[in-house]
């Protein structure tokens, strides 16, 4: 193996790529994409986004019981009518009341359960949705405990009403304690492992067009009459490997300049303006609603008290924050990265590769892919399961097998409970891994190279790496 000619096929790849227009292009497009994720649904929340527009909503109260306690809001105008008129007369009127919606209100039935029933022409908002739910199931919790004649209810209900914040912290080895955030690291480890599944995928589909356009114009006949094959596949891998590098180090420091631009000329700071802590909440309120619909609202119920606790003391819940960020180990976290992130895609573009010079156009990869994207695929479900549980066998066992260490492992380090030996484990097996898989790529590489005509099969394949020359 020639290094110098490596060297050469990679400072080819490297160069061809970042001169083109189309990678300078995404190269810049992608901060400001960035940028407007962060900002402009912060923009919105801070600027009071959504209709003007007052909707009325009119309520049938069949109970005779719950129309006091429907009161005018901004954006929502309640017109009440009790049972002297029936549903049917109301929805005759609805053009005539300038109604958005009607609800009608049933009578209550045994145990003071109440149906509801709402019509309108247009769909009925999730806000309303939500609203005359909240309105309706307060009123009837209120009867039902005023039913219970208890003196002085509400100054009861008022004294037992209590919010729970953890403070969690992890004590050292030295017994110094260090304040801790679950949330921040899911974050996170969210970012990274996705970071490198979405660069694999990415970088390593380039790596199979790249290989299909060559063999398909019969450059690569050309090129090798004067390199051997697996230095030409190892010059490419690792051409696009610094391009994926060069972009992914753009990305950061371009996204970092225009978001703190943005902050300094829109003069909003979201850790310590009180609107951004009011836009906090608002999220929150916004999670608790979409976890309730999927039916699992306990740990959404945790962060919301954490939430509310750490509004109630703003300097503290600014200060903690920022506190817990610094004592973030960037520059380990960033190494594993860059290990994971390298020796990740190098496994992958290897298998790309040889998929690549197996097949004389694209449309013919598709059964070939399925072996590598399947682990791919698994490595980020496993990684939904690792955040949330970094230390349990399923985190462990997958964050130390190559094919979807890379993803699983990222999941792991952000909580820093990696043990020492389980990290050097898993990338030394990586290592091993990616020299095992190169070298069989690099057998399937150097006879489909220069195969043309029939569809390799799987069997194909297995008789390449067995040929010996």
């Amino acid at each position: 193996m020639n290094l110098k000619r490596i060297g050469t096929i990679i400072s080819r790849e490297y160069f061809i790529r970042v001169k083109k227009k189309s990678f300078i292009f995404i190269t810049l497009l992608t901060p400001l994409f960035f940028l407007l994720i962060m900002l402009v649904p912060s923009l919105i929340m801070l600027s009071g986004g959504g209709e003007d527009e007052v909707r009325k909503v009119v309520v049938l109260d069949n109970t005779t019981m719950l129309s006091q306690y429907f009161h005018n809001e901004e954006k929502i105008e309640y017109q009440l009518f009790d049972n002297q008129t029936t549903i049917d007369e109301l929805k005759e009127q609805m053009d005539e009341l300038e109604a958005f919606a009607i609800v009608n209100i049933m009578p209550i039935e045994g145990s003071l359960d109440v149906k509801v029933e709402s019509f309108s022409k247009e769909a009925l908002s999730v806000e309303i949705k939500t609203k005359v739910e909240s309105i309706i199931e307060d009123a009837i919790e209120d009867i039902k405990l005023k039913s219970y004649n208890i003196e002085n209810l509400d100054q009861i209900i008022e004294n037992i009403n209590t919010n729970v914040s953890i403070r969690t912290y992890t004590i050292a080895e030295d017994g110094t304690e260090k304040s801790e955030s679950v949330e921040l690291y899911m974050v996170l480890s969210y970012l990274l492992s996705f970071l490198i599944y979405m660069f694999v995928l990415l970088f390593g589909s380039m790596i199979l067009r790249s290989v299909i356009e060559e063999k398909s114009s019969r450059v690569v006949e050309v090129i090798i009459s004067s390199v051997k094959s697996f230095e030409l596949m190892m010059g490419k891998i690792i051409g696009v490997a610094l391009v994926a590098l060069t972009q992914f180090f753009i990305w950061i420091a371009f996204t970092l300049i225009l978001f703190f631009t943005a902050q300094s000329i829109i003069g909003v700071n979201l850790l310590s303006d009180p609107s951004s802590i009011e836009m906090v909440s608002t999220i929150g309120a916004g999670v608790q609603m979409e976890d309730t619909l999927t039916g699992d609202t306990s740990s959404v119920d945790k962060l919301s008290s954490e939430i509310q606790a750490a509004l109630n003391d703003e300097d503290s819940f600014v200060s903690s924050i920022v506190q817990q960020i610094k004592d973030i180990n960037f520059v380990y976290i960033i190494l594993c990265f860059i290990f994971y992130f390298i020796f990740g895609y190098l496994l992958y573009a290897s298998l790309f590769a040889a998929i690549g010079s197996a097949v004389d156009n694209e449309a013919d990869t598709q059964q070939l892919q399925i072996p590598v994207t399947i682990p791919l695929i698994l490595g980020l479900f496993i990684m939904l399961h690792t955040f949330q549980y970094p230390d349990s066998g399923l985190s462990f066992w997958a964050s130390i097998i190559p094919f979807t260490s890379p993803m699983v492992m990222m999941a792991r380090v952000p909580f820093g409970t990696v043990p020492g030996w389980e990290l050097a484990l898993s990338m030394v097996l990586m290592v091993i891994t990616f020299v095992g898989i190169a070298y069989i790529s690099g057998k399937i590489y150097k006879v489909g190279i220069l195969s043309y005509g029939k569809k390799a099969s799987f069997k194909d394949l297995y008789k390449w790496i067995k040929y010996k020359n």
